[in-house]
């Protein structure tokens, strides 16, 4: 690493501690109020990253708006961002019984179900609304860990920051590469020890996913959570946060299942798109809680307005 780099590393690694440490201190109300003035900001800025959630946002709603709602709705989706950004910072000192009591979970029978056929369980998720908070629910209603497979982060020493903070509320951490064995040699047993497994999936960073159609364009998806949980017998549960007043709500839809015939790649495409529905239904609901600040359709880029396509049929329902 050269010097330059070097010093870049380590002055957002240090950014991000004394975000952390700051933000804490602030009582919540005005927490909460500098976020909401920061996400209002990035828009006003107009930088890349606030550009493509407007053409993410536009493609969520169909192109339906107008400049100004479609503006509007960038301003709020920023805006939760960073209150997502500031619970996270902030959650350490949020006691558990205090999420419990803001939280509402809307499909919590899928989730019960599971548990008590003691199989292994996935939840697949989008980045949306706070997971960080939904994790220590989840842990709450398991009275004990998850797993999750972190993507390692630049630098090292901020990885390890977010490593800390995420095992310190409960969770159990394995990174995607680097570790001491493959992370999903670890998941797998994980699963199949009956654990619970939370994976983030709207995103495909590796550019080799599962094609799929996600709000009626065609991109491509991970899939790791539907191959794992079929080939350990795990629950595949979608699942979205979302945020609910002051409070959160966690959306879980039932069982995708993969005991279908025909080839294991088969299975976990079909799997996937299944996945993709489930996602884009709860998303519409509250598209503003959706962060995705990355291009996530080829064609859809930050330069204005999304590009009109035809319409495009989801893959087909039998296949094998």
């Amino acid at each position: 690493m050269s010097r330059r780099a070097d010093l870049l590393a380590r002055l957002t690694d240090a950014g991000y501690a004394a975000g952390w440490r700051a933000v804490r201190l602030l009582p919540e109300p005005v927490a909460r109020a500098g976020s909401a003035a920061a996400g209002a900001l990035a828009v006003r800025r107009g930088g890349r990253g606030a550009q493509q959630l407007r053409s993410n946002l536009d493609v969520v709603t169909d192109g339906s708006l107008d400049d100004a709602a479609l503006d509007a709705l960038t301003r709020r989706a920023m805006q939760s961002y960073a209150r997502y950004w500031q619970e996270t910072f902030r959650l350490p000192t949020l006691s558990t019984e205090r999420i419990l009591a803001g939280s509402v979970m809307r499909g919590r029978e899928h989730l019960e179900r599971a548990r008590a056929e003691g199989r292994g369980i996935v939840l697949a998720l989008p980045h949306s609304g706070n997971w960080d908070a939904a994790g220590v629910w989840l842990i709450a209603w398991l009275g004990g860990p998850f797993l999750t497979v972190a993507e390692r982060l630049r630098p090292e020493s901020l990885y390890r920051r977010f490593v800390a903070f995420r095992e310190r509320l409960g969770m159990r951490v394995v990174p995607l590469t680097g570790g001491e064995r493959p992370s999903s040699t670890v998941l797998r047993e994980w699963l199949a020890d009956g654990g619970t497994a939370c994976l983030l999936m709207d995103r495909d960073l590796s550019g080799s996913g599962v094609p799929v159609t996600f709000f009626g364009r065609r991109t491509t998806m991970p899939g790791g959570p539907a191959l794992v949980a079929a080939q350990t017998g795990a629950t595949l549960l979608p699942a979205v946060c979302q945020f609910d007043g002051t409070g959160w709500q966690f959306v879980v839809h039932p069982p995708v299942p993969l005991d279908r015939p025909g080839r294991l790649r088969d299975r976990v495409t079909w799997a996937t798109q299944q996945v993709a529905d489930a996602f884009a239904t709860t998303i519409a609901e509250r598209p503003e809680d959706w962060h995705v600040l990355g291009r996530v359709w080829p064609e859809v880029g930050p330069e204005g307005r999304a590009p009109a396509l035809p319409a495009v049929s989801a893959p087909p329902a039998e296949v094998g």
